[in-house]
């Protein structure tokens, strides 16, 4: 297996996927821009949409896939019951979850926008469509687990194209809406759950190749279900400590008009870089590096930590100082449209550059807690994400009045840098990593190679600023243009300084 391929593949469908989600988010801005309608929709998509990340982004696999791989070496009998018992529980827990939720909605809602109690419109407009978007819950959930399974078996592509589907639908939603001139913010609520619906059925078709569910609503389950779902709780927890931090800041942001969507806003961007440096290569180097913790080989276990690192960092580096640098031209370029104003845009750079410090922490949160959940431990990093959790929410309280909701993305880079350092310290005390040589020679070309393309980026928003103004009607165009320009110059001097040799990223 090689894992550039793979997270390429991987990387490849996602950035589709981000590319027609933003094309989704310019039409929310331009009809809804930073409005209570805005703000409803964005708190009743968060909650579903949060586990949506929580599952189906690494997290389920985590704790899925060691132990499916464990039982499919034993015997393939065996891997089939394993899953079937996995399967009939997280149906039967996911069910009775959406229930209470839709029963207790309106407390759901105060929990992760408190500030919403003070205007009964906004409040009352966000129970509603909560109501309408949770059961994507359960079927988001169950798609990852077929995800799971794919991904068990080196298959990458439909667990990544899945999520093309909701947006697709989304896009339809709000088209549909403005042209028949109904409510936009209740059909795109309706959208979500549909496509929910037709995202599992396409999964649960693409894997009968490799597994043909047989539910099992036995409540009597093996002791290696039962260590299953005992690990489950503090993977979701750990592997998704990022979107926790995301709901916690739509907590405390929605005590201030309008930071609700300027968080959305800024956050849809720099998950781009981040759903190819962190959650690809997280999702693509686990199966092989469970494999490899199974059958003992050390080498191996080595060559694939090393690589997984590299191959994060040569995505997240660049594009950390991409957002810092371009923050603002960003978000003038994809979203400085319609109802969305240049103040509106102005703010929410603010939030993005500051998300940028963090982009590379992001990412290699995600990488290094793979080492531990390859070997089956995944007390550890909950109690690492506790901390970042801690740090976020502490730091997030203590300088909201000073900063406003500026404070969120301050915090949230703050408190994951700080997370990764303690998983390197934990990693390396209990001689976990070994870190190779070669690997700081690398990083320093991925350095160089940034250092070109950060001169060339400014170079060319300099010579074009006047083309990229918010009045300017093509400014997308010309902002993409120059993405594209700074991206082929660090793609070229990686090339020219040996960093894009698919060899190098073989895991054998």
């Amino acid at each position: 297996m090689n894992l550039l391929s793979s997270a390429s593949i991987f990387g490849f469908y996602t950035l589709l996927s981000r590319i027609l989600g933003y094309i989704r988010d310019i039409l929310i801005a331009i009809f809804l821009g930073a409005s209570i309608f805005a703000d409803a929709f964005f708190v009743a998509f968060r909650l579903p949409n949060t586990f949506r990340r929580l599952f189906a982004e690494g997290t389920f696999n985590a704790a899925f896939i060691p132990s499916y791989t464990s039982a499919k070496i034993e015997n393939k009998n065996k891997g089939k019951k394993f899953a079937d018992d996995v399967l009939g529980l997280l149906t039967l827990i996911l069910i009775s979850l959406v229930t209470l939720a839709e029963i207790f909605t309106p407390y759901l809602v105060y929990i992760i926008a408190p500030g919403f109690l003070v205007d009964d419109i906004k409040f009352n407009l966000a129970v509603e469509l909560t109501r309408i978007t949770f059961p994507f819950l359960l079927f988001v959930s169950l798609s990852s687990f077929f995800s799971g399974i794919l991904n068990s078996n080196n298959k990458f592509a439909a667990a990544a194209a899945a999520p093309i589907i909701l947006n697709i639908i989304l896009i339809l939603s709000i088209l549909f809406s403005y042209n028949q001139n109904i409510n936009i913010a209740k059909q795109l609520s309706y959208g979500v759950t549909v496509a929910g619906i037709i995202q599992l059925i396409f999964l649960i078709y693409v894997t009968f190749e490799f597994y043909k569910p047989s539910l099992n609503f036995n409540l009597k389950v093996s002791g290696k279900v039962k260590f299953f779902f005992k690990k489950l709780l503090p993977s979701i927890f750990s592997s998704g400590v990022m979107q926790i931090n995301i709901l916690v800041g739509t907590i405390i942001a929605s005590f201030q008009s309008g930071a609700v969507s300027y968080l959305y806003y800024a956050d849809r961007v720099y998950q781009i870089s981040l759903a190819i440096a962190g959650i690809a290569v997280g999702v693509v180097s686990l199966p092989v590096l469970s494999k490899a913790f199974k059958t003992k080989n050390l080498a191996k276990i080595m060559n694939i930590q090393n690589k997984s690192i590299l191959l994060s960092l040569l995505i997240s580096i660049p594009a950390s100082f991409g957002l810092i640098i371009a923050s603002e031209e960003i978000i003038n370029g994809l979203f400085g449209y319609g109802s969305f104003t240049k103040n509106d845009v102005k703010i929410t750079s603010y939030a993005l550059m500051f998300f940028g410090y963090g982009v590379v922490a992001f990412a290699l949160v995600k990488i290094l807690s793979n080492f531990f959940f390859a070997r089956d431990n995944t007390k550890t990093p909950f109690y690492i994400s506790s901390i970042i959790v801690f740090l976020n929410v502490l730091i997030s309280l203590s300088f909201f009045k000073t900063f406003g909701f500026l404070i969120i993305p301050i915090s949230t880079s703050i408190s994951t840098w700080i997370g990764v350092i303690i998983f390197l310290y934990l990693l390396k005390k209990n001689n976990f990593l070994v870190i190779q040589k070669k690997l700081f020679f690398d990083i320093f070309k991925i350095i160089i190679s940034t250092f070109i393309m950060s001169i060339m980026l400014i170079l060319a928003l300099e010579e074009y600023s006047r083309y990229l103004e918010y009045t300017y009607t093509y400014k997308s165009i010309y902002l993409l243009t120059i993405i594209g320009f700074a991206v082929s110059v660090y793609l070229l001097s990686c090339y020219l300084l040996g960093l894009l040799k698919f060899k190098n990223y073989k895991t054998n």
